[in-house]
């Protein structure tokens, strides 16, 4: 299965084109890192999301990425999986990184995040990923996260060590590769996260009958039934990031959905 699994993330460099819509995760900040800087913790208050919410606004990420949250809503779909201050998470197939940050700065100095991606992600496109990565962790810009290079299987974590973990925009490209090696990249996620544990995933939407392969798109359904086979019971299903303008119908990089797709969340809990 790990074989399947590795080989089957590899084939994707050819898919990739949807790492998260190009430029969107993989761009690096467009102002030089502030050395040093350490992770803006999220305040405690009675809205967290609203709390977390300032706290993006007033970091030192980059003026582009904090223009795109008003459609990826990262301190809504934070604070609904859970993951606050303190807390151990990993970026899966983080790409650029931009949820690298965001969940930087909602654990906060006193929490860790791994920023996981396998050497063909940072390869692709010239090494777009790699060197946006580079940027934004450089001089120890961001000194609570770690940056994995490596493929999932082959990832240091110990086993039941994460409090939680996402994947935005990924697990369309493996499940329409092979479902079965979908299946094992859950099941290497809940190995990592401790009983109870959340892992994050959002993506395109897509709908039964259609090329959802082409159009770089998956069902939930599908999702849900791979995180199932996985060992995950399903916490919850969100629809912060839905857009009813998406008729589905469209690869998600053509106008006007590139940017704008209609996407799911779902929070997959490991069972206590």
């Amino acid at each position: 299965m790990m074989k399947m699994v590795i080989a089957t993330l590899a084939a994707l460099l050819v898919l990739t084109a949807c790492q998260k819509e190009s430029p969107p995760q993989a761009t690096a900040p467009a102002a030089a890192p502030q050395p040093a800087e350490a992770p803006v913790a999220a305040p405690a208050a009675e809205d967290p999301a609203a709390a977390l919410r300032e706290a993006l606004t007033q970091s030192s990420r980059a003026d582009e990425e904090k223009a795109r949250d008003a459609g990826r809503k990262p301190a809504d779909v934070v604070t609904f999986l859970g993951f606050g201050p303190g807390m151990t998470v990993m970026d899966v197939i983080a790409a650029g990184g931009f949820y690298t940050e965001v969940l930087s700065i909602a654990v906060g100095e006193n929490g860790k995040v791994y920023a996981q991606n396998p050497p063909f992600v940072l390869q692709f496109r010239d090494g777009m990923n790699d060197k946006a990565m580079t940027a934004r962790l450089a001089d120890n810009r961001l000194p609570n996260v770690v940056r994995m290079d490596a493929d999932l299987p082959e990832v240091a974590i110990e086993a039941g060590s994460l409090d939680g973990a996402i994947t935005a925009l990924n697990l369309h490209d493996v499940y329409n590769r092979d479902p079965e090696a979908a299946v094992g990249m859950l099941k290497l996620v809940y190995g990592m996260l401790k009983p109870g544990g959340v892992f994050g995933v959002i993506d395109h939407a897509g709908v039964a009958g259609a090329d959802n392969a082409s159009l770089h798109r998956m069902e939930k359904a599908q999702a849900i039934e791979a995180a199932t086979a996985a060992g995950f019971e399903i916490a919850g299903d969100s629809d912060l990031l839905s857009n009813a303008d998406d008729d589905h119908t469209k690869m998600v990089f053509e106008e006007p959905v590139r940017g704008r797709t209609d996407r799911f969340l779902l929070k997959l809990r490991r069972p206590e």
